[in-house]
């Protein structure tokens, strides 16, 4: 495809600085291409493979991706409706609280995705955080006006999602992985190891990502290295992650985390974990 494409949100550990280390570090050839946390999918978007499968456990994000796929410009058309207007705490809020809306309806339309990508520009920081019921409840970010879209993005996005083998799913990681055969790709990029022993575990969903959970992915980046299939897995830089992935190629690289409201906190380092 000869379409540019980038990712459509702000995401807690997008990988768009990282790009060129991650492509380096990637097999020359490969069959399908797995990404089970695909996020704001900067790699998906970057190397566009022609067979993909990706998978999520937020269906509000999945959403984005699927009505894309089906009819960027009507995502287009509604994010400019809320664009339209200039916004403050108050408008704000009161988006938010449709959005949630969405959220507790289980509504996966164009207007969700046009609210969670507007949303996602003028709350702070461009975190995605949600409580205990699922709901998102991250504070204003003072962002009165300007475009929330790159609309040609969005429409190359949706023309690259037609165009290509890209199967979306939404579940857990494990189940994603279910059908990778030998000489697959899977890039896993999942939810962060806490830095320190303060730091809580990853919350995107309701649901969480526990110790427990980094574990099964352990397990699993081994028993599918077993198989043969070709593996990459990015994550702090922490002992954790070393002691799970020791058997491993593990390379360490300098980060820049700008989505750390303690500008004195977004420097730090980060592995890349291969098994070829």
């Amino acid at each position: 495809m000869d379409y540019k494409t980038t990712s459509f949100v702000k995401w807690a550990g997008g990988k768009k600085q990282l790009l060129e280390r991650l492509e380096s570090r990637m097999p020359v050839t490969y069959d399908r291409y797995y990404e089970p946390f695909i996020g704001g999918g900067a790699l998906l978007l970057d190397i566009q493979p022609s067979k993909a499968v990706i998978n999520d456990t937020n269906e509000q994000l999945l959403n984005i991706y699927r009505q894309l796929k089906m009819d960027s410009e009507a995502v287009i058309a509604a994010v400019d409706m809320l664009d339209a207007k200039p916004c403050d705490k108050e408008r704000y809020m009161q988006i938010r609280e449709s959005y949630n809306q969405k959220i507790q309806k289980h509504e996966l339309d164009a207007e969700s995705a046009a609210l969670m990508i507007w949303i996602n520009k003028h709350c702070f920081n461009g975190l995605y955080r949600v409580n205990g019921r699922g709901l998102f409840n991250v504070p204003y970010n003072n962002k009165k006006s300007g475009r929330s879209i790159d609309a040609e993005n969005l429409r190359n996005i949706g023309r690259y999602l037609r165009i290509s083998d890209v199967e979306i799913r939404q579940g857990d990681f494990e189940i994603a992985c279910c059908d990778v055969k030998s000489g697959d790709f899977v890039y896993f990029d999942s939810p962060y190891v806490p830095i320190n022993e303060t730091a809580s575990f990853t919350a995107y969903t309701k649901e969480g990502f526990s110790y427990e959970d980094h574990v099964r992915l352990s397990d699993l980046f081994k028993a599918l290295s077993d198989k043969g299939v070709k593996l990459m897995l990015s994550n702090h830089d922490v002992p954790l992650v070393h002691e799970l992935y020791k058997d491993f190629n593990i390379d360490s690289i300098d980060v820049r985390r700008a989505i750390n409201s303690n500008a004195l906190k977004r420097f730090g380092k980060e592995v890349i974990i291969t098994n070829y």
